[in-house]
């Protein structure tokens, strides 16, 4: 989660020489950052350094990263809903692919690449409510206040996305993600109308590619039911809730991605292991655990406890 960034050195360095919009529109630097992670830790897998946002920037909306996204004009109506175009990655982000294209030949050890995208609510909030927020009002009051509109506008972003993540595995991706960063602040039911169903329909559009697709939904406890029913293959989990109760709602079906809680890497080794035990001991063995945090690597966190976390991983499986 964040898997290169703000913690890291190397990335800080070349963060003071281009400012964060150069670097996910630019093939070179957004390789660069990519493989960053991966020539300091023997991680298993390789996350492509992007910005959900990203794509919506390729179909002509126009935001500033202050540092969070912020959209220039709120979509709220349904002019400008049909005024957005459709997502053609070749045309509208053909940097995104070329950078994966360059990353694929030097992973090390021969690690795959995560390409991933936003989930379709995630990006309807911040297009919306045009800004970061703590409660996204103005996404959450627009699904009860014009639903259909809002159905219209999770279609649209959900068959982008689709689109999207479809052109990230041609180009070598060999697994796609899923952000759902805000659904967890919806009720179950509207949850389940809204957001599970643009997933649905992105989640459907992916399976002809035949690449493992993984969900991972912020705060999402409350909301393991309805996604016990999605047909992905990893189902990402916070920290919020052991992995043993998510299992047991998920069924034999899926594998889950988590859940170490962020803060724990600032604990001292001998407590950081304990707390990777508990994780290991929830997950179980079947059908499947994917060693992760249960939400985004903190700034300040210490690269040298990244690297105890991963040697003990490595050492337990």
């Amino acid at each position: 989660m964040r898997q290169a960034g703000r913690y890291l050195p190397e990335y800080r360095a070349l963060r003071a020489k281009v400012d964060f919009e150069t670097l996910t529109r630019t093939a070179e630097l957004a390789a660069e950052v990519t493989l960053q992670p991966l020539r300091r830790f023997e991680l298993d897998a390789a996350i492509l350094f992007s910005d959900i946002m990203t794509p919506l920037q390729g179909m002509g909306v126009e935001l500033k990263f202050e540092p969070g996204p912020v959209v220039r004009e709120p979509i709220r109506t349904d002019a400008q809903i049909d005024a957005l175009p459709a997502l053609v990655p070749s045309r509208d982000v053909p940097f995104v692919l070329e950078s994966i294209r360059q990353v694929r030949p030097q992973l090390p050890r021969g690690v795959p690449l995560i390409g991933f995208a936003g989930a379709p609510f995630t990006l309807l909030c911040y297009l919306v409510c045009g800004k970061p927020s703590k409660e996204f009002g103005p996404a959450r009051a627009f699904l009860y206040a014009q639903p259909e509109s809002a159905q219209r506008l999770l279609a649209h972003l959900a068959d982008a996305m689709a689109e999207y993540l479809r052109a990230q595995a041609a180009a070598g991706a060999q697994a796609l993600m899923l952000f759902e960063s805000w659904a967890g602040l919806l009720a179950p039911p509207e949850f389940t109308r809204f957001a599970l169903a643009a997933v649905r329909r992105t989640a459907a559009a992916l399976r002809a590619t035949g690449v493992p697709l993984i969900y991972y939904v912020n705060q999402g406890s409350a909301l393991m039911p309805a996604v016990a029913e999605l047909d992905v293959d990893v189902i990402g989990v916070d920290w919020r809730t052991p992995l043993g109760q998510v299992r047991e709602i998920l069924g034999p079906s899926k594998a889950v991605q988590g859940n170490l809680d962020p803060a724990a890497l600032f604990a001292a080794p001998q407590e950081l292991r304990r707390h990777v035990d508990a994780v290991i001991e929830q997950a179980g063995p079947a059908p499947g655990h994917v060693f992760n945090l249960g939400h985004g690597i903190w700034p300040d966190t210490d690269p040298q406890q990244v690297a105890r976390l991963i040697d003990y991983v490595h050492e337990r499986r």
